[in-house]
């Protein structure tokens, strides 16, 4: 034998040793070592960098000024070139370095694998012999080559086991970062500032949102200022942060619940302004000028509105319903509502669900003074003519405020009041039409109770006007196909129930009520004293017109005068109305 150990890759491979993969192991193990050496030096280096990563997670980096960042930058790098000098001492494995390790491998004696890759130098026939008995009863002892798995050994570099303490710390900054990991790496690399050019004046303050009334706080005048850097500054949410530097650059670091938005006007000339949004808990610190302080900020949400009945709904004269709540906000509702549903189970009738042709009525409630921060309100509201009259509905209040923040009242059940008709066909043409509005699928039964009053003109409708436009309704019904159908014959059954009831004055009525709202409308928007003063005379005017067309009325029908009145029914005399109107007028 030569002694050499020649290179298994340049065997016939047609030998018996080609067959255990010699030259793959051979390869494998080489590689095996290599990487067991390179390992120890790499761990170092991803440890500093894991290190690294979990420092600018945790938010180091937010935390310095510029000539702080520079400093721990250059430590970490420092660090790293530690962690890599020891690799110069790297050396690739050679082939007799692999063959040893398919030794240990094996487990057998007398290097069995080295045996087969070395090579006879002599043509004598003996040693040839001998060599080859050699070789064949090393074959047989071999199943198989392999080179192991690496084994870096890594414990004997890092005996106190920091690797697995950078990875906690990796993971848990990792979670603690959220959303800003990527911003709080890139600010270990954000060196602006390190030299703050002279005469440079940082201003600070928050403004909170108009709405709130609340004056602006001044954080900063100067670059001296410390300002609230220790203590967490309570601010509406909603509040704009803004940062006005004199000169050089402006660097702002932020977190939580504080964003950028654009600025809304440009800033003043020579200088540079950023503007923040503080929607939640959050901290702002102007890292360039350096020298800065760091501010901390409490947002202090907006709460919804509360809004609530006083009292129970009260019914007024003529069906009027007054409601009256009390409501209260931080800073001021701006608007209210009451709203109403069709209640739960009234409306499926034979388990067929209803099938309604208008909506419940909804409508603005007066507050009781302008941004009322709490207050009682009232609110008279006609829904005589609403289809909805009568009927059980829920009601809900709600008030909201300029943040869009929306609070909403405890629901409550409740008969909406309607207009008392005397008249009995009048009566039974209101409340078909009750039915047939809030219910389509009842069409069918309301004509069959139209068509009855038909039957008997004597008796039903003794007024030739009266059986006309009953008959025209009913045949309207008849005819209807589609929902729009159907509503234009309730509108047409309203019409004529109050004109069965008040015969010629209903005109002169809706005159009065359109002067009476009319007035009200300019009363609550603080309408100029002229134009208050022409709708009150049109209001007068509008009143003696109805009260004369009344007085023919009742000359004409004396039997009217039996009429029982509303029990919510106020009686006034002329002198009393011509006295609430001259007090309307005195107090405009």
């Amino acid at each position: 034998m030569t002694g050499v150990t020649p290179d298994p890759s340049s065997q016939d491979h047609g030998e018996p040793a080609a067959g255990l993969g010699l030259a793959r192991a051979l390869r494998r193990a080489r590689w095996a070592i290599a990487w067991e050496r390179a390992w120890p030096h790499l761990a170092r280096l991803l440890s500093v960098a894991g290190l690294f990563l979990a420092a600018s997670w945790a938010g180091l980096w937010l935390e310095l000024p510029a000539t702080g960042r520079a400093v721990a930058l250059a430590a970490f790098v420092l660090l790293a070139l530690a962690a890599v000098v020891p690799a110069v001492r790297f050396r690739w494995p050679t082939s007799e370095e692999g063959l040893s390790r398919l030794d240990r491998s094996a487990g057998l004696r007398h290097r069995p694998v080295t045996a087969l890759a070395d090579t006879v130098a002599t043509r004598d026939p003996v040693a040839l012999a001998l060599w080859q008995a050699q070789r064949a009863r090393t074959l047989a002892s071999l199943k198989r080559i392999r080179a192991g798995l690496p084994s870096p050994r890594l414990p004997m570099h890092d005996r106190w086991a920091l690797r697995a303490l950078v990875v906690v710390l990796m993971v848990v900054t990792y979670i603690a970062a959220g959303g800003e990991r990527t911003e709080r790496v890139a600010a270990a690399f954000d060196l602006n500032g390190m030299l703050t050019p002279a005469n440079v004046r940082v201003d600070a303050w928050v403004a909170p949102p108009p709405y709130t009334g609340k004056p602006p706080v001044i954080l900063s005048a100067t670059n001296k200022d410390a300002g609230l850097s220790d203590t967490a500054l309570p601010v509406p949410a909603g509040s704009t942060l803004i940062v006005r530097s004199s000169g050089g650059s402006l660097d702002v670091a932020v977190s939580g619940g504080v964003t950028e938005k654009a600025p809304v006007d440009n800033a003043p000339e020579g200088t540079n302004e950023r503007h923040f949004t503080i929607a939640t808990d959050g901290t702002a610190h102007v890292r360039a000028p350096s020298g800065q302080p760091k501010w901390t900020f409490n947002a202090i949400p907006d709460r919804a509105p509360a809004i609530s009945l006083a009292k129970h709904p009260e019914r007024q004269a003529r069906g009027l319903l007054q409601l009256s709540y009390r409501m209260e906000d931080d800073y001021g509702v701006t608007e209210a509502h009451a709203v109403f549903s069709a209640r739960t189970g009234a409306s499926a009738k034979n388990g067929v669900t209803a099938r309604p042709l208008f909506d419940p009525p909804q409508f603005a409630l007066v507050l009781p003074n302008a941004r009322p921060r709490s207050g009682i309100g009232q609110t008279v509201k006609d829904l005589s003519e609403s289809p909805y009259a009568g009927a059980d509905v829920t009601l809900t209040l709600s008030a909201r405020d300029d943040a869009g923040n929306e609070g909403h009242s405890e629901p409550f059940d409740l008969r909406l009041p309607e207009r008392v008709f005397t008249k009995p066909l009048a009566r039974a043409l209101i409340e078909q039409r009750r039915i047939l509005a809030l219910d389509a699928n009842q069409s069918t039964q309301v004509h069959t109770a139209l068509d009855a009053l038909l039957i008997a003109p004597e008796v039903f409708t003794p007024k030739v006007g009266e059986y006309l436009g009953l008959y025209s309704v009913t045949k309207q019904l008849e005819e209807a196909r589609i929902d729009a159908q159907l509503r234009e014959v309730v509108g047409n059954l309203w019409a004529l129930a109050v004109s069965i009831e008040d015969g010629n004055i209903t005109d002169v009525d809706k005159a009065l009520r359109a002067a009476q709202d009319a007035l009200k409308e300019a009363l609550e928007r603080g309408a100029s004293d002229e134009e208050i003063k022409k709708l009150t005379e049109n209001l007068r005017a509008a009143l003696d017109k109805y009260l004369k067309q009344l007085a023919e009325q009742m000359r004409d029908n004396p039997q009217q005068l039996a009429r029982p009145l509303d029990r919510n029914t106020r009686v006034m005399s002329q002198r009393d109305l011509d006295n609430m109107i001259e007090r309307m007028e005195r107090l405009s």
